[in-house]
């Protein structure tokens, strides 16, 4: 049967404001117009006032620049008539450098007359110097004209006369013209000068300044070139008026159109809630990851794997958190490989970490993420945790390896204690031949020294070959060692004595190194001396190949309760093994070794209730020791 589908809330359901908001983009529209139509009309009276301003600025200016001219003019004038002689003409007045400079500049003419008004000199506007240049006005100097006058010796006065068009067109800048109509006129606003044809003053600013007291009755004025339309009549304006009316367009489509997505946002809704749902009840995490590796969904059970909140994940990129430090490379390989689509179809193993540290196994299998169109849009992983899986799976192991271990030594226990069994006989035929040979000599009174002493040392050595047989049936019997108070230096030199020989030939330099004074140890004897042999054989084993080997043995204290033994030498080293692998039964460094030598040297110390030890060598090799429990009858308080 069909599943129900779950109530729709409250807060999805049509209310009449809601049905409202499509009108809110027109009234918003409609405010926004009517904003921006006051500050265009507040911006065009404020750019009005600016140019009225700038008017009046640039004709302020203009007048100063003309007045300061003729300022000029009139201290040269002025000069002109103190260097005049009472009794002037023509000639002597076009000789002045003054004159001729002037009618060069702006100077129309230059005129001399009496205290009576007779005229005395006059220069015209054409003269003809000596140097072959010309003294007279251009064409636009023709017309009006003004003059300045200044008095003269003997009662007469200097008049000179210009043209204020020359005027104009020596003051005024080339951005004034271009920008304004510069005029000079009359009280009654007739033109008495331009820079250019008449423009109509209707629609533009204009302003005028007198330009007393050079030029009496005259103003200078300044009309704009440049009329400014109305604001209603702006290009944004009009721009306003064509979006009110497609704002009230996309205002009637978008109520058609809400109501279309207040629909599917509700299938919407329903659907992410039924996936968000099932997600949460999958056993399996998920994770999303776009293309570039970032994070871009996980599910609740991927968090509870990993230990970290959606917040903490979502957007990381690589590397995760939940990467181990010390194996980010790896992880970082993995993750590129993975990116370019070579993930293997049938899934991957991988070992990350929780948030508390702890490690954790899992299996993920990844595949393609595409989008509606078929676009690839990243990738989508589940991930099991195998992590108890992988820890059963290793405790099997280790039980079987263990059963395989206790099967191996059981067989070697029970093949060793047959070879004690049957040595038993062979060691006493020896013996008895020995001391037969010994009894044949003497009665033959030989008195060889060399011979006797070998064969006494021989059958020194075959006692404690049987000795060696007996302890070891009684180790692999189960039997406690046998210990007895004995000095731990002694059993040093006899175990050196037996492999002095052996360490001459491989040129291994041996140093012993005793503390004075050492208390008795209890422990037995042989088995001691066994494991001295086997500790410092493998240290000449280690020093193969090596120049200069050497090998240190330090005995003395460790603490008020034991005596140590130290083996050291400048092998090769330990490789960062400890002893608990050294020591694991059939595990050898050697290529032909059994891996039972370290293994029983430990079972015989801890039977001695000692401990078996090793690490780093002063030496720069590896150091091998183990401790014995000291004597407390024999030794003082």
């Amino acid at each position: 049967m069909p599943l129900p589908l779950p109530a729709q809330p409250t807060a999805l359901r049509t209310s009449a404001w809601r049905r409202g908001l499509w009108a809110w983009p027109f009234v918003l529209a409609l405010i926004f117009s009517s904003t921006v139509g006051r500050w265009l009309q507040w911006s065009d009276e404020q750019e009005r006032e600016e140019d009225r301003r700038t008017l009046i600025a640039d004709v302020l200016t203009l007048e100063s620049r003309m007045s300061e001219w003729l300022a000029r003019e009139d201290n040269e004038v002025k000069l002109l008539a103190s260097v005049l002689p009472r009794q002037v003409n023509d000639a002597l007045l076009l000789r002045e450098r003054t004159v001729v400079e002037g009618l060069r500049r702006l100077w129309v003419s230059v005129t001399v007359i009496d205290s009576g008004n007779r005229l005395l000199a006059h220069v015209p506007q054409q003269t003809q110097h000596p140097d072959g240049s010309s003294t007279g006005a251009s064409s636009d100097d023709r017309g009006l004209s003004a003059h300045l006058s200044t008095p003269v010796r003997g009662g007469g006065r200097l008049i000179v006369r210009f043209a204020p068009a020359s005027l104009l067109r020596l003051t005024v800048p080339w951005w004034i013209s271009r920008k304004y109509d510069v005029r000079l006129v009359d009280d009654y606003g007739q033109r008495i000068a331009a820079t250019g044809d008449a423009l109509p003053t209707a629609g533009r600013q204009s302003y005028r300044v007198s330009m007393d007291p050079h030029m009496p009755d005259a103003f200078l004025e300044l009309t704009a070139r440049d009329v400014r339309p109305p604001w209603w009549r702006t290009l944004p304006m009009g721009l306003m008026v064509v979006f009110v009316i497609l704002s009230a367009a996309a205002s009637w489509t978008l109520r058609r159109q809400m109501r279309e997505v207040v629909s599917a946002e509700a299938r919407w809704r329903t659907e992410a809630a039924w996936r968000r749902a099932i997600e949460d009840s999958l056993t399996v995490g998920l994770r999303g990851r776009d293309v570039h590796g970032r994070l871009v969904h996980v599910n609740r059970a991927f968090c509870s794997l990993v230990g970290f909140t959606p917040e903490q994940l979502l957007g990381q990129l690589p590397p995760m958190p939940y990467w181990l430090p010390d194996a980010v490379e790896d992880s970082m390989q993995r993750h590129l490989r993975n990116m370019a689509g070579n993930a293997p179809r049938d899934g991957y193993e991988a070992r990350w970490q929780h948030a508390n540290g702890a490690p954790i196994d899992v299996m993920i299998f990844e595949s393609p993420l595409v989008d509606a169109h078929g676009a690839h849009m990243g990738w989508m992983g589940s991930i099991v945790d195998i992590t108890e899986r992988k820890r059963s799976q290793e405790r099997e192991a280790r039980q079987l390896e263990a059963l395989a271990n206790q099967a191996r030594l059981t067989t070697l226990g029970e093949v060793a204690s047959a070879l004690a069994h049957q040595l038993n006989q062979p060691l006493a035929a020896i013996a008895a031949y020995n001391a037969g040979v010994l009894r044949s000599l003497e009665s033959l009174q030989v008195q060889s020294p060399l011979v006797l002493d070998a064969l006494g040392r021989e059958s020194e050595q075959i006692a404690e070959a049987g000795r060696i047989v007996q302890r070891i049936r009684s180790f692999l019997t189960r039997r406690a060692p046998q210990p007895e108070p004995c000095q731990l230096t002694e059993i040093v030199q006899l175990a050196l004595s037996l492999l002095r020989r052996d360490l001459a030939r491989q040129s291994i330099l041996m140093q012993t190194h005793a503390t004075d004074k050492l208390p008795l140890v209890l422990a037995d004897p042989v088995l001691v001396e066994q494991v001295l042999i086997n500790l410092v054989r493998n240290a000449a084993d280690a020093l193969t190949g090596v120049v200069e080997p050497r090998i240190e043995l330090v005995v003395g204290r460790a603490g008020p309760h034991f005596v140590r033994v130290d083996v050291n030498d400048n092998g090769c080293g330990l490789g960062g093994r400890g002893i608990q692998e050294l020591a694991t039964p059939f595990h050898s460094t050697k290529q032909d070794g059994m891996g039972m030598g370290l293994s029983i040297c430990r079972s015989i110390i801890e039977a001695h209730h000692g401990a078996l030890e090793a690490g780093q060598s002063t030496l720069g090799g590896a150091c091998l020791s183990f401790t014995l429990p000291v004597d407390l009858t024999q030794e003082p308080p």
